[in-house]
């Protein structure tokens, strides 16, 4: 789970283990494969119409912007616990609401940076409208949030549980 704070992103241990993996391997393996597809695609002939070498070429700029990211992201991490279950909403726990107070009408979604979302659950980041609006927030309470036509919705906050991968 990560909690964004000014330029500090906390990180679950688990988490941190897992975005310096996929570092350690872009950084390593991936660049000597992408290098290595460049090369080959170079000696295929004129480098203008060389499709197969462009595409390397876009592939590794790619690659690199997210090493790059994943460097800056982690430099900046500091690792802690998962929130505790206290019944305040939190980044790292998976929320439940209720739109405008209708308890049939629910979502469930994990409150965390979009670097751990997964496909398992929807992920929301604390500084997106819905995230800001209910981080902090006790369960029972109403929140608000701003809608992208300006206009604010209501929810009502249902569960908030540490998320447990």
């Amino acid at each position: 789970m990560t909690q964004t704070s000014d330029n500090v992103t906390w990180l679950t241990q688990e988490a941190y283990d897992q975005l310096k993996a996929e570092l350690d391997y872009l950084s390593g393996p991936a660049r000597t494969e992408i290098s290595k597809k460049i090369e080959a695609a170079r000696e295929e002939g004129d480098l203008r119409e060389n499709g197969g070498y462009h595409a390397a070429k876009e592939e590794q700029g790619k690659q690199e912007l997210r090493v790059r990211q994943l460097q800056q992201l982690l430099e900046n991490a500091k690792v802690g616990e998962a929130p505790a279950d206290t019944g305040v909403v939190a980044p790292g726990m998976v929320v439940t609401i209720a739109f405008d107070g209708d308890e049939d009408d629910t979502v469930s979604f994990l409150l965390a940076s979009r670097e751990y979302a997964s496909s398992e659950i929807e992920t929301y980041s604390p500084q997106s409208p819905l995230g800001s609006g209910v981080n902090g927030k006790k369960v029972g309470a109403e929140a608000q949030y701003e809608l992208p036509n300006g206009k604010l919705a209501s929810v009502k906050i249902l569960e908030a549980k540490p998320y447990q991968g």
